[in-house]
């Protein structure tokens, strides 16, 4: 039975567990996973601002004629240097699981690195790298290249239930209708604006598709202003904890199949900030649970919140070679359908990297039980150990 909007949190609250064995976790920590906010910490509607302001509300036509100012070309120094750090930790024998900012050194990409971590919790949100060498460089030292240049930007947590860190956003032929049990990453179909299950979601173009498969972000801050103006009911809907978000069988022993939540959170600290969690396909694949269904007023809410989106995203396409980083907490992203070449040319590839930075080390205050743990959020079933495999399987 879901339990009433009026009862605690259904599932039992977060405890972080004993330091895990580096046996099983090499860098000596364990992804929290997914779970239920803290409700006593939920702000009503009467408390969100009634108008954001500052850095992270952003238009698309501050920077679609400005590419100087969210690209950033990597130098050929930061690619030597880049290149140098990866085949010392290749020959060092260390999984990449192990893979961390002590064994990746990086002296001069560190300061540009620190500048754009905080440009992307705190500021617009999103940078794009180009010209990383993948197609020199073949899967495994981009891979490791792309992970150590990850580690100084957040933690690397587990994307699903088979504890990838390491991501592959590929069609795989698997049903896209099949929402409640596929994970649509691993198909070719639309990807609705949506937010990942970390603070950063970094994406590396290994291979591209022959059409579409394109980029739309948006800031949520932006959108959130703007909802306010058109259908401010829409934006009390989202800040309601009346959600039920799908987990797809990834669950832990004991968990729930669902997270009830909010759309809109609060940070938890005075003048906190609107942080945004949201993934329609996690919505819409509800109906074999007991959950209530959406009301007309959430389908409506659904509705406009994707047009919105739409309506003042900022487009782009990746290239090979390209990576893009973006902040879960104020930007949503999409991407457009596509057709992937026939063979022998390769299918579209993105490797994926999800990261987390906790509250302690500059991240948001989240009302999560595990706001103050490094690998905060992401995917973690049981005590399933991480894996970093080198292409989608």
């Amino acid at each position: 039975m879901v339990p009433a909007l009026t009862e605690s949190d259904p599932s039992p609250p977060h405890h972080p567990c004993l330091p895990p064995s580096k046996i099983v976790y090499p860098d000596g920590m364990k992804t929290s996973g997914q779970h239920p906010p803290l409700y006593v910490k939920l702000r009503p509607y009467s408390e969100f601002p009634k108008e954001i302001t500052g850095s992270t509300v952003w238009k698309a036509e501050d920077y679609s004629a400005n590419p100087e100012r969210w690209t950033h070309p990597f130098t050929e120094e930061e690619i030597g240097e880049l290149s140098n750090s990866a085949d010392k930790f290749m020959a060092s024998g260390t999984p990449l699981t192990g893979i961390s900012k002590d064994n990746f050194p990086l002296l001069r990409l560190s300061t540009l690195l620190e500048s754009i971590r905080s440009e992307l919790l705190n500021g617009k949100g999103f940078i794009l790298f180009k010209g990383f060498p993948v197609e020199e460089w073949g899967n495994h030292k981009s891979a490791v290249a792309y992970m150590g240049l990850g580690t100084y930007l957040g933690y690397f947590v587990s994307q699903n239930g088979r504890g990838h860190v390491l991501g592959h956003v590929k069609d795989l032929g698997e049903d896209a209708t099949q929402i409640d049990k596929v994970r649509i990453y691993r198909t070719n179909a639309r990807q609705y604006f949506h937010t990942d299950d970390s603070d950063i979601v970094g994406l590396l173009c290994i291979a591209r598709a022959q059409e579409g498969g394109e980029s739309d972000i948006v800031s949520s801050h932006h959108v959130y202003n703007t909802l306010l103006k058109e259908h401010p009911e829409v934006v009390k809907n989202l800040t309601e904890p009346i959600w039920y978000f799908d987990r797809k069988g990834e669950t832990s022993q004991g968990q729930d199949p669902y997270i009830r939540t909010s759309v809109f959170y609060l940070e938890t600290t005075p003048n906190g900030r609107v942080y945004t969690k949201w993934d329609p396909y996690y919505i819409l694949s509800l109906s074999r649970l007991s959950t209530p269904a959406l009301t007309p007023s959430q389908r409506t809410a659904l509705t406009i919140l994707e047009t919105t989106c739409a309506r003042l995203a900022l487009h782009m396409i990746l290239s090979v070679g390209d990576i893009q980083f973006l902040a879960n907490t104020h930007v949503l992203h999409a991407r457009s359908a596509y057709t992937d070449y026939a063979p022998p040319r390769p299918r579209r590839h993105l490797m994926r990297l999800w990261l987390a930075v906790p509250e302690g080390e500059g991240g948001w205050a989240l009302p999560f039980g595990d706001s103050g743990e490094r690998k905060r959020g992401g995917v973690q079933v049981d005590d399933r150990p991480p894996v970093a495999v080198l292409d989608a399987e």
